[in-house]
């Protein structure tokens, strides 16, 4: 039997899902669908203010490459900022990590997720939008909302902190 050779997969600079998720654009390089399961990319444009709250995933892997601009890293462990060429790595395991835009520029993240799974999540919860257009975030007080997103949240294996919570001297 003849061993089947995959075609590489290419995207130009603005081919694939953009979505708005909370307030930020996240592209979809690669999935998991076309990855066999084993990993997904997502270019993240993340506008000034911007980024996810503190969250935990025990069973994925994130990596970040800071393309452009810079956000701050904050983690169980620390906080780190990240500059243009800064790379962060999230091992499995489950420490609760976010990051912001604290900088008046959009930055731009590389973002790689071992295994696929998380782009998912992205793809439920994000809208489709344009390069460049960003949508406000959805709105936090609504209680319904919040609750449709939180159970989707978890539906991937993540689990969400308060927005306060890596600014605790110690965490439980």
């Amino acid at each position: 039997m003849e061993n089947q050779k995959q075609a590489p997969i290419t995207l130009g600079a603005t081919d694939g899902p953009n979505l708005s998720v909370m307030g930020g654009n996240y592209r979809i390089l690669a999935s998991g669908k076309e990855t066999g399961g084993a990993f997904a990319t997502i270019e993240m444009t993340v506008r000034p203010g911007g980024g996810p709250g503190p969250h935990a995933h025990a069973d994925f892997q994130e990596s970040f490459y800071v393309i452009e601009g810079e956000v701050e890293v904050k983690s169980e462990a620390g906080t780190y900022i990240a500059t243009k060429g800064a790379f962060i790595n999230i091992p499995m395991g489950g420490i609760v990590h976010c990051f912001k835009n604290k900088s008046d520029k959009v930055a731009k993240l590389l973002c790689q997720v071992v295994p696929a799974g998380l782009e998912e999540m992205f793809l439920e919860l994000g809208k489709p939008v344009a390069i460049g257009e960003f949508l406000p975030p959805p709105p936090m007080g609504d209680p319904e909302t919040l609750k449709r997103m939180v159970a989707t949240i978890e539906k991937y294996g993540q689990k969400v902190y308060p927005p306060d919570y890596l600014d605790k001297p110690t965490q439980s």
